[in-house]
This record gives C-alpha cells, sequence and structure tokens, in this order.
C-alpha cells in the first residue's frame, strides 16, 4: 500500500500553475511586439484581450496573432471611429439600458447594451430574444464569423 503527501501534491499544482501562468505572460509580451509591429493600433490592446486570442489559439502565438489582426481589420471595417459617440446614444446612456444603434454597413441592426465588466473579468452571459429568428432570416457564415471573433 502506498500513501501519498496531499500537501505536497497541491504545492506541484501550485507549482504548475505558477510556470503555467508564466508561459501565459511571456507568450503576452511575444504576441503583443508581432502584432504591434504589424499594426500599431495593436497597442490599444489590454492584456486580457490578447490572453483571450492566445488561450483561443491554444498558446500557439501564430495563429492568435493572425484571429488577432483579423479582429482588428473587422473592427476597423465596422467601426470607423474607433468608438460609437455618446452623443448619438445620450438618452441610452441615462437610462443605462440595452439599444438598437442604427444599421452597420450591410443594413443589419447594431445592439448595444450598456454595463460595466468588474477589473479582471473576462467572461459574461449574453440573452437574447430570438422571436421571430429561424432560418430564412439566418446567415450561417455571419454567425460563425461572429463566434470566431468572439470565441465562445
Amino acid at each position: 500500500m502506498e500513501f501519498k503527501d496531499c500537501d505536497n501534491e497541491g504545492q506541484e499544482e501550485e507549482q504548475k500553475e505558477a510556470i503555467g501562468e508564466e508561459v501565459e505572460r511571456s507568450k503576452i509580451g511575444i504576441m503583443r511586439a508581432l502584432a504591434e509591429r504589424e499594426d500599431p493600433s495593436a497597442k490599444d490592446a489590454d492584456g486580457f484581450m490578447i490572453r483571450r486570442f492566445l488561450r483561443a489559439g491554444d498558446l500557439d502565438i501564430e495563429k492568435a496573432n493572425t484571429m488577432f489582426l483579423k479582429y482588428l481589420s473587422w473592427r476597423r471595417t465596422f467601426l470607423p471611429e474607433g468608438f460609437i459617440s455618446e452623443l448619438e446614444i445620450s438618452t441610452q446612456l441615462a437610462d443605462n439600458k440595452l439599444c438598437m444603434q442604427g444599421v452597420d454597413k450591410q443594413g443589419r441592426p447594431i445592439v448595444v447594451a450598456f454595463g460595466g465588466m468588474p477589473k479582471g473579468q473576462e467572461k459574461f452571459v449574453a440573452i437574447g430574444d430570438l422571436e421571430g429568428w429561424g432560418y430564412s432570416n439566418s446567415d450561417i457564415r455571419a454567425y460563425l464569423a461572429s463566434l470566431s471573433i468572439l470565441q465562445v
């Protein structure tokens, strides 16, 4: 019969986690430098965003960087000014609610949700009423592209 030291196992797990976090931090720095070299707007991304792309790419820097650069390109296309002006949605801001914000370049509705995430929080839950939604009014390729950007 073999006895294991439970405290020792816990310490080993903590060491593995610490090493994994250090490797992740190192890769975040490498990816940031690579992305900023290819697209100067990447400097505006925080470490959490870069980490999300790294994790979505299984910590493969090249794969994550490709996804991140595609995201930046998409963002420039669909939000040319980089943001929605507060003047355009002042009433909704005052009411602290969700609203429709016109349509994009292809005529699709834009939904804006107001809320804040606590610092360091990376995940959220979205609930939508999809009444009337079906295959006849669906663009599966657009949904798949959205999911690949969001990395759900």
